[in-house]
């Protein structure tokens, strides 16, 4: 057998340790992103979405709303937090009536226009597992419910898994990982449902000592081994089916004591302050790894002024994203309706759209088109 050169060996290594180490050519553009939420909305028995709201939407319709908001980035939905997909043939159903492949086709119409897809999974809230599962969840309101069960985590992962798969989607967007009933603190305690505590006993290798026993710091640390699970079956799961595929966590608390420091925090890919505030957005990144991308968040619930917000962001290299519930049908007024006001004439939301789609797009706060 032919010997091969070891002069060839090590170039050949030091080129695929070279591709390894540098970064995608995404990684050094400025990420516009946005999302028309389909979470929130009238019908179900909580505050999400009825199944099969906005069933009608057109993908095609989608995408050039946000080619022409400027966006290189669309957050779109694989499952919504009703637990009904927005894509066919998959292990999870569908939104019931759902017209077009909706995420299916939006990627594929995106990536002609050289834009991103990223697909939503709510990892701490899904009204149809709760309402299926009952003991392995807290009931089903519009708040993070579900323990990380082993059983939830194979059914979550292979979720993302097959999303991956059938849509071609470049990146899973993460809402949510968070404990029951936690999102800011201070957090409820825990039920220690039996669930929790057989999870209790996977995670701290020790039986259950009754709930009575359980400190604060018992309490913490199971948390944070919960989360940290639930992480890494994740990260796992979203790798081996596609190694490019871009895992973007958001939270609202990034200095939560349940993921402050974390594993999670250092490994993802993207990381999005909901909040949207500069303090957290600085503080932040000390937490995050040498390659995680921090994004920065404007919706009207956090309050945050976009004037203040962008010009921070863009200094500082941060990702910008918005978000907002649809107003016509599934979407939203076209793009050229934003620019065509000033942006003192509208607030919250609309006012964050306005303020973004003449950032996406390279134009002065105070352009106005005629």
């Amino acid at each position: 057998m032919k010997k091969t050169p070891s002069l060839f060996i090590a170039l050949a290594s030091f080129i695929l340790l070279s591709c390894a180490e540098n970064p995608k050519p995404f990684d050094n553009e400025p990420i516009k992103a946005y999302d028309i939420d389909f979470n929130w909305g009238e019908g179900g028995p909580n505050g999400f979405a009825a199944p099969g709201l906005w069933a009608d939407a057109d993908p095609a319709a989608h995408v050039e709303w946000y080619a022409s908001l400027g966006c290189n980035v669309i957050q779109s939905f694989a499952v919504s937090c009703n637990g009904y997909a927005w894509y066919k043939n998959g292990i999870v159903p569908e939104q019931p009536g759902l017209k077009h492949d909706f995420l299916t086709e939006q990627v594929k119409l995106a990536h002609q226009k050289n834009i991103k897809v990223f697909g939503y999974f709510c990892a701490g809230s899904n009204t149809r597992w709760g309402l299926e599962n009952p003991d392995l969840s807290y009931g089903v309101p519009s708040a993070p419910h579900i323990p990380y069960t082993t059983k939830y985590l194979d059914f979550l992962c292979a979720s993302i898994e097959d999303a991956i798969k059938k849509t071609g989607i470049d990146g899973v967007f993460i809402d949510w990982l968070w404990n029951p009933g936690a999102t800011m603190e201070p957090y409820p305690p825990l039920k220690w449902l039996p669930c929790e505590q057989e999870m209790f006993t996977e995670l701290m290798n020790q039986p259950f000592p009754g709930i009575e026993n359980i400190t604060p710091d018992t309490e913490l640390q199971f948390r944070r081994k919960a989360i940290d699970r639930a992480w890494k079956r994740i990260k796992y799961t979203v790798k081996k089916t596609d190694p490019e595929c871009i895992i973007w966590l958001t939270s609202c608390q990034l200095t939560s004591r349940d993921i402050a420091g974390s594993d999670m925090l250092r490994e993802v890919d993207w990381v999005l302050n909901e909040a949207g505030d500069t303090s957290t957005t600085a503080s932040a990144q000390a937490m995050l790894g040498e390659h995680t991308r921090m994004v920065t968040c404007l919706a009207n619930w956090n309050g945050q002024d976009a004037a203040v917000v962008i010009p921070d962001a863009i200094r500082k290299n941060i990702g910008l994203y918005g978000f907002t519930k649809p107003l016509n049908g599934s979407i939203m007024p076209p793009v050229d309706y934003y620019l065509s006001v000033h942006p003192d004439s509208l607030k919250g939301d609309a006012r964050n759209i306005v303020l973004l789609a003449r950032t996406y797009n390279g134009l002065a706060f105070n352009y106005v088109e005629k």
